[in-house]
């Protein structure tokens, strides 16, 4: 976004075989630590970039303190536009892949090299959890059911978790595809573009955890936002 601010965060000598590891941060700052020393078990400083969604905490100071590398901007933007910043960044510094994790350590660290295994530069991989209702919120739980059935029918590409932020993304599918939403239906879209220009997609189990985090997602508004999505498309 334009009124973003960026931080050292100049790549030198890019690897073109590398996977950029983007994690959005909103008020992130009590899993900072933790998170940040756990992901640099399995990546390194240089493939590591954060995005500091306009946070009121001590996100932006935490961030500076373990040197890490990062964009931040001064106001909220919403979800899908920190993501959006990152993608533009793993595209200028020629980046094959980005692989996108919450702050909130919902997505373990230790699932990472899961995906890595299956990056070829080619295919989109989803970090996939157990849909049940003894681990998931019902809402969480019966949004979900609903919006990856229908990315599942117009893909045709068979999806078990369409709101998964834990997945890895072809740089060659972000510069097929045109994004427009800046919200939680962000990754909805995401999905049904890459399987409307035929993107091979792909899934890895992952554990499902929701305790202890606060959750910033309307399931049943940004629902609708990507059925509206898709009813402009059915009758564009």
């Amino acid at each position: 976004m334009n009124n973003s601010r960026q931080s050292s965060i100049t790549v030198s000598n890019p690897d073109r075989d590398a996977a950029l590891v983007l994690v959005p941060a909103y008020n992130a700052g009590k899993y900072l630590p933790e998170l940040i020393a756990r992901l640099r078990q399995f990546v390194c400083d240089d493939d590591l970039l954060f995005v500091n969604d306009g946070s009121t905490d001590d996100t932006g100071s935490l961030l500076q303190e373990h040197g890490v590398k990062f964009i931040a901007f001064p106001q909220n933007q919403g979800k899908g536009a920190a993501l959006m910043a990152g993608f533009r960044y793993a595209i200028e510094n020629h980046y094959r892949s980005v692989l996108t994790i919450d702050a909130d350590l919902q997505h373990l660290p230790e699932e990472i090299p899961r995906f890595f295994a299956l990056d070829n530069g080619h295919r989109l991989i989803i970090g996939t959890r157990k849909m049940t209702l003894a681990i998931m919120p019902f809402d969480r739980w019966l949004t979900n059911n609903l919006t990856s059935m229908i990315i599942s029918v117009f893909s045709s590409k068979r999806v078990r978790d369409s709101q998964s932020g834990f997945r890895l993304i072809p740089t060659e599918v972000l510069k097929a595809i045109q994004l427009k939403t800046v919200n939680y239906d962000f990754e909805s879209e995401m999905l049904f573009k890459a399987g409307a220009v035929g993107c091979d997609i792909a899934e890895v189990p992952i554990s499902t955890i929701y305790e202890g985090s606060t959750s910033y997602i309307n399931p049943l508004r940004d629902t609708g936002r990507f059925i509206r999505q898709i009813w402009k498309r059915i009758w564009a």
